[in-house]
């Protein structure tokens, strides 16, 4: 099965780690593409939420607006798309992430289109 892992933290987080912090935060992602490896299907870093932009249908129609959707305490600051026979396993996995962050995981589900 398919999970998503979405990695949050406050927005500041970074800019005011000190640069020994930022090197361990490092390596717990590197230990973290050690121990998953090839069941990483996917996985970026995001830039920061200032440089958002937001699309919402009015009357029918997208309406476009720069930044994000919602203030928050907490940003999304990347994820990863992994491949895991259950939830205990990615969970795990997640152990080895950070602790300073907050991780949403989330199983995928297929969706059937219609034709």
């Amino acid at each position: 099965m398919k999970y998503l892992i979405l990695i949050a933290y406050p927005p500041d987080g970074w800019s005011k780690a000190s640069p020994e912090q930022q090197q361990r935060w490092m390596a717990d992602h590197g230990r973290f593409h050690d121990t998953v490896g090839s069941a990483i299907l996917g996985g970026e870093a995001l830039a920061g939420p200032d440089t958002a932009t937001t699309m919402r249908h009015v009357a029918g129609k997208p309406v476009l607006t720069d930044g994000p959707f919602a203030e928050t305490a907490e940003m999304i600051g990347g994820f990863y798309l992994v491949e895991a026979p259950d939830l205990d396993t990615v969970t795990g996995w997640c152990e080895i992430l950070p602790d300073g962050y907050s991780l949403e995981i989330r199983p995928c589900i297929t969706v059937d289109l219609p034709d």
